[in-house]
Formats: structure tokens, sequence, C-alpha cells
């Protein structure tokens, strides 16, 4: 029930704190911020520690997907640049591989 909503947190969570890395390095902001950026990279690792998985590689696979979608969701909202039919495509097909890999059924490990 809250898989899905964990994720997208995770994923918002390291889109925030990787942008903090890239807006000091790349946009030439104030060092300062990397204490949020680093606050949010934590929130990640402990949101994806939250996902009802047997296997850390199976959760983090399935992250793959949703974490695609964020980051091209962030690219509309933050950075002002509308993703593209193949953009679309694309994380159409990476959702739908997570979706599998997370709740496809399971026969024994």
């Amino acid at each position: 029930m809250w898989t899905i909503p964990t994720y997208i947190l995770a994923a918002f969570a390291e889109i925030g704190g990787c942008f903090a890395f890239w807006a000091w390095l790349r946009l030439d902001k104030t060092p300062l911020w990397l204490i949020p950026g680093m606050a949010s990279l934590a929130l990640f690792a402990w949101a994806l520690t939250r996902i009802d998985a047997d296997f850390a590689g199976r959760a983090y696979a399935a992250y793959g997907g949703i974490y695609i979608l964020a980051s091209l969701a962030w690219m509309w909202t933050v950075e002002g640049t509308r993703p593209d039919r193949w953009d679309g495509i694309g994380v159409t097909l990476c959702v739908l591989g997570a979706m599998v890999i997370l709740f496809g059924p399971r026969t024994g490990n």
C-alpha cells in the first residue's frame, strides 16, 4: 500500500539531493546548498529501507523505473523542459518493468 508513495519520496529526495550538488558545482551556487542536499540524500537512503521487499537488490531494481519517471517530472516542473515523446515511451517501458519486478508473482527464491 505504501510502496509506490515511498518510492516517489525516495526518488524526489535523491533528485533533490543530487540537484543540490549540481547547483553548487555547475550553477555556481553557494556550498551551503550541500547541507539540505546531504539531508535529502539521507532521506532517500532511509526511504528505500522502508520498501517491503525481501531483497535489497529487488527493491533497488524496481526503484529505477520510478526514479526515471520522477527525473522527467523534475525536468519539466523544476527545470522547465517538457519531456518529448521519446521520454514518454522510455519512461513507460521503465515503469512497466519496475512494476513487473516489484509485483510479479514469486515462486520461491
